[in-house]
């Protein structure tokens, strides 16, 4: 009697994983919803916190939650289309002293490696390029079901430094801090 109760129990039990495994295998998300998507974030000018995005930016994903590894992902920013609290800073920021758009007009995020670290929690590698210099970085990323979309969230921090955003008398910390925490969240449709 007990054997013939742990035999049905493990054949649930396998057929349950099954089941799981099909549904979850079932969902890749692909097209990013722009409009409900955003690029933010967060520095300190003279000690006070200043929150600011970027309004221009394409997104390409093909993301399978039970197959991480097996994911693209690609962030092109546009860095004209930066918002930093005011027309001033806006103007600033995009001369040759901070972004040098004209020379530099996108920053890119390439991730290489996606790998799962707990239940809609993965870990991301990849390469930032921000003014021609490239930095590997690394950052948890989540992801909520809503519908027959994905909602990938995430950020990180980067030193303005290693990217000489903010060249000449902006080169010091002492006014516009060396660390930039930059947030996204991004809304990708579903498909099978």
């Amino acid at each position: 009697m007990k054997h013939a109760i742990r035999k049905t129990l493990g054949i649930v039990a396998v057929g349950i994983s099954a089941m799981l495994a099909t549904s979850a295998g079932a969902v890749e998300y692909k097209a990013v919803q722009l409009d409900k998507s955003k690029v933010t974030f967060q520095y300190k000018q003279m000690g006070v916190a200043m929150d600011g995005r970027f309004k221009k930016f394409n997104a390409d994903i093909q993301f399978d939650p039970a197959k991480p590894a097996a994911a693209k992902a690609q962030i092109d920013i546009d860095l004209a289309s930066v918002d930093a609290g005011s027309s001033e800073a806006d103007d600033e920021v995009v001369g040759k002293s901070w972004f040098n758009t004209k020379a530099f007009p996108k920053a890119a995020f390439v991730a290489h490696q996606i790998k799962s670290s707990g239940i809609n929690q993965f870990d991301v590698s990849g390469v930032l390029t921000i003014k021609g210099k490239s930095q590997d970085i690394k950052f948890p990323l989540k992801l909520v079901s809503q519908g027959g979309a994905g909602v990938f969230t995430g950020g990180f921090v980067i030193r303005r430094g290693d990217f000489s955003i903010g060249e000449g008398i902006w080169a010091k910390f002492d006014v516009v801090a060396n660390d930039i925490q930059v947030n996204f969240q991004l809304t990708a449709n579903s498909g099978k």
